[in-house]
């Protein structure tokens, strides 16, 4: 499940998921309030990733985007998301500066470049088990048989999961996942270009990772068009309460008792704040 920002994340992991995804297009529109153009910039992208790691405690998968620029940037790039303690980081091979991957217009670097990308980025990164997705977003502007080509590249060069963006059918989805050998990641955003299956639907394919790229942001935004619609026309929003999550129920979200019984916990362990007599 894909968070926009930490309160998000904080809710995909009460709600049992074992993963989360932060995405540059959710947290470009977070932050600033702009879409997924470049606005966003790389050290922002890691603070964001920081925010999110330091509150939960299930593994968060990053979106680096390109790397945010040529050799150098992807080394800078993936000791920054590593520093953050995310459990791992997706890397495409757009020009740099990229799109949204359902957007039009995209255009990718030659593959040969992709893979030099890759290798550095696998030499950037101290821990093994940091995870790289290699994500080509060739099937617009070059077709399905090198996009294909291009991951099974990528995960040939070491690259751990291949992820393909945009594939533009059911059909195209079955033939990723026939002729890529490698673990797959699918990405299934609504009001895009691939056709929205179920995750059942796509294990069976062979998928080993499903993603719901921005939900709660677009859920988060119509429900908050709602409430200001509302706001305007009545003076109050009371119509809308029982659709509310409560004070309570948030405050325990949040964890307030939690925070605000520390000293008390504290001082039923024996700890005295005063120090030694």
């Amino acid at each position: 499940m894909g968070a926009h920002d930490v309160l998000t994340a904080v809710l995909v992991e009460r709600e049992g998921f074992e993963s989360v995804f932060i995405g540059g297009f959710g947290t470009s529109a977070s932050l600033h309030g702009l879409p997924d153009l470049n606005f966003l910039g790389m050290s922002e992208m890691a603070d964001a990733v920081r925010r999110m790691v330091r509150r939960v405690s299930i593994p968060i998968v990053a979106d680096g985007d390109t790397g945010h620029g040529d050799l150098h940037n992807v080394v800078r790039c993936v000791k920054e998301f590593e520093g953050t303690g995310a459990a791992g980081m997706i890397l495409e091979d757009q020009v740099f500066p990229k799109r949204c991957g359902h957007f039009e217009g995209k255009q990718v670097i030659p593959a040969g470049e992709m893979v030099l990308k890759l290798k550095a980025a696998m030499r950037a990164r101290s821990d093994a088990d940091f995870v790289f997705v290699a994500r080509t977003d060739a099937r617009e502007p070059h077709g399905l048989d090198d996009a294909i080509d291009r991951v099974n590249r990528y995960c040939d060069a070491g690259a751990d999961v291949a992820f393909i963006e945009a594939p533009l059918s059911a059909g195209e989805l079955e033939m990723v996942a026939r002729r890529v050998a490698y673990p797959k990641l699918v990405n299934m955003l609504p009001f895009g270009k691939t056709p929205i299956l179920t995750a059942a639907e796509l294990e069976s394919m062979g998928y080993k990772i499903v993603v719901a790229p921005i939900e709660s942001l677009l859920l988060a935004a119509r429900a908050i068009q709602e409430a200001a619609r509302v706001f305007l026309r009545d003076g109050h929003t009371r119509s809308l309460m029982d659709r509310m999550v409560s004070l309570a129920e948030f405050k325990s979200i949040l964890g307030v008792e939690e925070f605000l019984s520390l000293r008390e916990n504290l001082s039923k362990d024996g700890c005295d704040a005063r120090g030694p007599a």
